[in-house]
């Protein structure tokens, strides 16, 4: 066992008579470990993105929400008509009145022709 430990350490393994093999299984697995580096860099990456595009979307949540109150608040009646006292316009003092107007054709079905 205590050989087995020493020959591991010393490299005998990477210059036997079957190192061919070993040398391909080290390969092997140093590529596989800077692809599964590569790919856990890329998806931090992507993480850090997301985060980044939901705190926008937050922002932009509450800007929409400020906007929108400030719009809501200028289309009220009270300061549309103080504004407009500013440019010379005043409130009608009379009511409106609802037109009728009675087309000719109307009145021609009514009376029977």
């Amino acid at each position: 066992m205590k050989n087995g430990i020493l020959d591991i350490l010393r490299g005998k393994f990477l210059v036997s008579g079957d190192a061919p093999k070993n040398w391909l299984f080290i390969i092997f697995t140093s590529f596989l470990a800077t692809i599964m580096i590569g790919s856990s860099h890329s998806a931090d990456t992507q993480v850090h993105r997301l985060a980044a595009l939901n705190e926008e979307v937050k922002e932009l949540r509450s800007e929409f929400v400020d906007i929108r109150s400030d719009v809501q608040r200028l289309k009220l009646e009270s300061n549309l008509s103080q504004i407009l006292l500013e440019t010379g316009l005043y409130p009608s003092e009379i009511p409106p009145r609802k037109i009728q107007v009675k087309s000719q054709n109307t009145e021609r079905a009514n009376a029977g022709f």
